[in-house]
């Protein structure tokens, strides 16, 4: 009837902590019950932000780290004497002690300068050493460990993935350590073959991740077998780090971490002895928490330099005769844009705040990775779009091409999106949030409670049935009118989240093949995923009212999330296992028909100009996005120009309406602005790019050899020289 949960299954079920996601399996969710969150920078946080941070982004070329696939001797030392590498870290040891909110901003705002940057900066303030260790690790351990990490005279790593453990990382199918007896000493000899691990070649320690067995009954009780994590410095002998991998032209540092017949020491154990076999847990238990962080800051900064870049782009640049933002395929993408990079602001916002109340959404932190990521893509495309040759051609100029290169990183890294929404996210969620399904779960397995068996069984019952009342009610009783948004909106999710919660319920019919049916189980996951971020959405607005014009970009929002979740569950319930019972889903939740048609071109058409027109709206997501004090970057060149190009579109289209000609001084300002204009437009060109630039003036490039052309100029032509002519 149903599977067995294994060890590895059952400590990624008790990891973290279950809050709001129990409330979405309920089916009775409310906006109310999110009001006791709140988050707020410290004082100590917006210093580090509007300095440090500000300073570091300014020293930051990304064309330049990219072409050196490195990041400068100049970086690593500014981060050390900052204490980048230390956010996380407590003060007693010498870190910032910062919250999950002040760490979250940080990344974020350096991920709208360099993604490689970002990433340098998330490892050590994530899933890895810094956080073992604070949470298990021995005093002696922390008291060494921690000052050094704090500091960054240690960069930490975390070696966990493999060749054949990717996804699979419980597996360590090439991690394998035994407890040996060396000259009195019980310690382990491991062997193992790590890649795509981050810092990895730079790393002065590495939080080594493998499977330990103990076949001569050493441990004696103290510890176990299992998953074992161990912390080695690079000099530990035996261990090889420096190696890289090349990911997508990425400047940060990646690559393998290799050992064979390593003898490790009891005391390199993260926790000491007693911690032997009980790694994987550790590893949820932070993962819980750190998934929800560096990832989706990363993504809200992709969508925030999107709208406020791309959107100034769109109204700047013109064909036609006319601004590109007035077309109405680019108002599609800007609306995408603008909707999707709210998605993420919220959810980043909500989930911090989540994390400030002292929770570890264990669940919700596999929402943020696959949705926030996910989401970023969407917007990095569209921008693309929008920007045209500017996001193709690399160079200096170039704001968004690196970032476009460098997504699909973010989707695989830390639980490929493919997998954390078909397998993880519905399955962890049903199991941990559901209000008697675990509880069913283990009476089978203790196999002689007939009694909690039965009284669980009328849980669910009980949980159905009353979902199918409040899903057939909310079908007819669900708010119509928009004049309260947030309460029209509140009562759409709540009649969705009735729909979620009963057909959860009847698919338990498909037992232990539930677990496989991954189809099945992505779709719970973007139904359960969309009332989450939709919840966020009306919560943040709450938090920003003040804010004019954010109802329409909510209310756009709202529409594409209410249509995504009506297209999961209808999906589900057309495809799934049991016809019958599919059917039977979908008569209960949408008895009328489909009720959500997404948004309107007209909504699109109002947020588009919201965004490539100075607003409150642009002004909200330019917060926590760098734009350099220099009068040349494209970044600062746009958000000054904007203001005066809607000017001068307005003073030329009066002009028109009059039908008069330009004043002198309408001239003299259009002149003045289409200069600027001119310098945006413009991309980077290059005399000598890849193999050319390793070779003098006589290199003749190979298409043009054995032409009559091929030594008109030795197969190029001096740009300096044109750019005088």
């Amino acid at each position: 009837m149903m599977p067995r949960i294994s060890d590895t299954e059952r400590a990624a079920l008790n990891a973290g902590t279950v809050g709001f996601d129990r409330n979405l399996f309920s089916g009775n969710p409310c906006l109310a019950d999110l009001k006791k969150y709140e988050v707020k920078l410290s004082a100590e946080e917006k210093a580090f932000l509007s300095t440090q941070v500000e300073q570091l982004c300014s020293e930051l070329n990304d064309y330049k780290l990219t072409e050196d696939r490195d990041l400068p001797e100049k970086f690593w030392a500014y981060c050390r004497k900052e204490g980048f590498f230390g956010m996380i870290i407590p003060k007693e040891y010498g870190g910032k002690g910062f919250s999950a909110n002040g760490h979250s901003q940080v990344i974020t705002k350096l991920s709208t300068r360099s993604g490689s940057a970002s990433a340098t900066v998330s490892v050590p303030n994530s899933l890895g050493p810094g956080e073992l260790l604070m949470r298990y690790g021995t005093e002696d351990q922390k008291n060494y460990f921690l000052p050094r990490l704090a500091k960054g005279d240690l960069i930490p790593c975390f070696g966990l993935t493999s060749p054949h453990s990717g996804s699979d990382a419980a597996s360590m199918s090439e991690a394998n350590g035994v407890v040996v007896e060396r000259d009195g000493q019980i310690g382990i000899v491991a062997s193992f073959n790590k890649r795509y691990i981050t810092l990895a070649p730079v790393a002065g320690v590495v939080g080594l991740a493998f499977n330990l067995s103990d076949p001569d009954k050493l441990l004696a009780g103290t510890g176990k077998e299992g998953i074992t994590i161990a912390l080695l410095e690079r000099d530990h002998p035996g261990l090889k780090m420096g190696p890289r991998h090349d990911p997508l032209m990425g400047a940060f540092m990646n690559g393998t971490v290799v050992g064979k017949d390593v003898f490790i020491p009891m005391d390199k154990i993260i926790g000491g002895q007693t911690r032997c076999g009980f790694g994987w847990n550790m590893l949820m238990d932070c993962l819980a928490e750190g998934r929800s962080i560096s990832l989706p800051a990363s993504a809200v900064g992709v969508g925030r330099l999107a709208v406020v870049a791309g959107g100034a782009y769109a109204r700047i640049r013109k064909q036609f005769r006319v601004p590109i933002a007035e077309m109405g395929g680019v108002q599609e993408a800007l609306s995408r844009i603008a909707s999707e990079a709210y998605i993420n602001v919220s959810a980043q916002t909500l989930v911090n705040s989540m994390i400030s109340n002292h929770e570890q959404p264990a669940v919700l932190s596999a929402v943020m990775k696959y949705q926030t990521t996910s989401r970023a893509r969407h917007i990095i495309n569209d921008a693309m779009d929008i920007m045209g040759g500017a996001g193709i051609c690399r160079g200096e100029n170039n704001i968004i091409g690196n970032g476009y290169m460098s997504i699909p990183i973010a989707i695989t890294v830390e639980g490929a999106n493919i997998l954390t929404r078909s397998m993880i996210t519905f399955g962890q969620g049903l199991n941990r949030a559901h209000p008697n399904l675990i509880n069913i779960i283990n009476t089978i397995e203790k196999g002689d409670d007939p009694d909690g068996f039965m009284k669980e069984v009328k849980g669910i019952i009980g949980h159905l049935f009353s979902n199918i009342s409040r899903s057939l009610q909310l079908a007819v009783m669900r708010p119509r009118s928009k004049s309260d948004i947030v309460k029209y909106y509140d009562g759409q999710l709540s009649r969705l989240s009735a729909n979620f919660a009963l057909s959860v319920d009847l698919a338990l019919v498909l037992g232990g093949r539930l677990k496989v049916e991954e189809m099945t189980s992505g779709r719970f996951a973007d139904a359960l995923s969309t009332l989450y971020l939709g919840y966020a959405c009306l919560w943040n607005y709450e938090k920003n009212r003040h804010v004019g014009q954010l109802d329409k970009v909510l209310e756009l929002s709202m529409e594409s999330l209410l249509q995504e979740n009506q297209k999961a569950l209808r999906e589900m319930h057309s495809n799934f296992p049991f016809p019958v019972v599919g059917s039977i889903m979908s008569f209960l939740c949408f008895p009328m028909g489909n009720a959500y048609s997404g948004p309107t071109d007209k909504m699109r058409q109002n947020v588009s100009h919201i965004i490539t027109t100075p607003s409150a709206v642009r002004d909200m997501f330019a917060e926590n996005v760098y734009v350099s004090p220099d009068a040349n970057d494209r970044v600062r060149m746009m958000l000054d120009i904007l203001p005066q190009v809607v000017q001068m579109d307005e003073m030329m289209a009066k002009a028109r309406k009059e039908k008069r000609e330009l004043l002198t001084h309408e001239k003299e300002m259009i002149a003045r602005v289409q200069l600027v204009v001119d310098q945006i437009v413009q991309v980077d060109v290059f005399e000598k790019l890849g193999v050319e630039k390793q070779m003098d003036n006589s290199y003749v490039r190979p298409a043009l050899r054995g032409t009559r052309f091929a030594n008109s100029d030795k197969g190029h032509s001096d740009i300096s020289e044109l750019e005088t002519a």
